[in-house]
């Protein structure tokens, strides 16, 4: 407790100061109270980062497929495995069976 009051004793002349006082409550006024507060901020640029993440995998995303586009548009034979995987179409007089693995 001794402790506590020499410190308010030494910090309190400071804080009697009309320039130290208001560049204080500015100070506090912009890191937290502020619509571009700190805490703001801090979830702003995380955000952003999530974003840029997002965009990165989406634009890879998009290479690969249209990559599979193309070929499923210049080669017949990828066109029906694709048509025969994806949506399980058929040939007449054909049959198809369907594996599915349990774990």
């Amino acid at each position: 407790m001794k402790k506590f009051k020499k410190i308010v004793k030494a910090i309190f002349p400071y804080i009697k100061n009309k320039y130290i006082l208001t560049t204080l409550i500015f100070l506090v006024w912009l890191l937290f109270l502020d619509n571009n507060n700190l805490v703001d901020r801090y979830g702003y640029i995380e955000e952003y980062n999530q974003l840029v993440r997002d965009q990165e995998y989406y634009l890879k995303k998009i290479e690969t497929d249209s990559k599979r586009m193309e070929e499923l548009r210049t080669n017949k034979e990828n066109l029906e495995k694709f048509a025969r995987e994806q949506y399980l179409m058929k040939r007449e007089n054909e049959d198809i069976f369907i594996f599915v693995e349990e774990d």
